[in-house]
């Protein structure tokens, strides 16, 4: 995949449930994208717990795959090549979700950007923090906040 063809929804979709085969049984979707954002969406139906509303797990992993995303846009976009891990996460829950939902995922420090490709580039390791919103027709429902953590070149991301 070239740089320019990871910015269509449908190519980041693809490219998930390819390499991310949990995205795929959750049947996640890419409704848009940016340099600044990733907004993903998630039926209920597979996500579903015990009580009728989305399963923590799910909503987490959502939102995890959101901001993960993100990142990786940006640097595909930016030409940079390493593997992108999450290294910790605090996710809140704000109201149970009982239906399709969506986490849409921004940078927390825009203007850290360019000192993270600097670290990268100079120590072979950098970190950066993203978040992402989930909502459910319309209401925000949950928060997460996760440190990412890029590793040097790899040939697998």
């Amino acid at each position: 995949m070239r740089a320019g063809e990871i910015l269509l929804p449908s190519n980041l979709q693809q490219y998930l449930h390819a390499h991310i085969p949990l995205s795929a049984a959750m049947q996640v979707s890419v409704l848009e994208l940016g340099m600044d954002f990733v907004h993903l969406a998630a039926p209920l139906a597979p996500n579903i717990n015990h009580r009728e509303t989305v399963f923590g797990g799910s909503a987490s992993a959502v939102a995890i795959l959101a901001a993960w995303s993100l990142l990786h846009v940006r640097m595909r976009a930016a030409g940079v090549d390493s593997r992108l891990v999450i290294q910790r996460n605090t996710m809140d829950y704000g109201l149970p979700i009982d239906g399709d939902f969506t986490a849409r995922s921004s940078l927390a420090q825009p203007e850290q950007w360019g000192f993270f490709l600097r670290m990268l580039a100079r120590k072979g390791k950098a970190r950066i923090e993203v978040v992402s919103v989930l909502e459910c027709a319309g209401t925000v429902v949950g928060k997460l906040s996760g440190e990412f953590v890029a590793l040097g070149k790899s040939a697998k991301d």
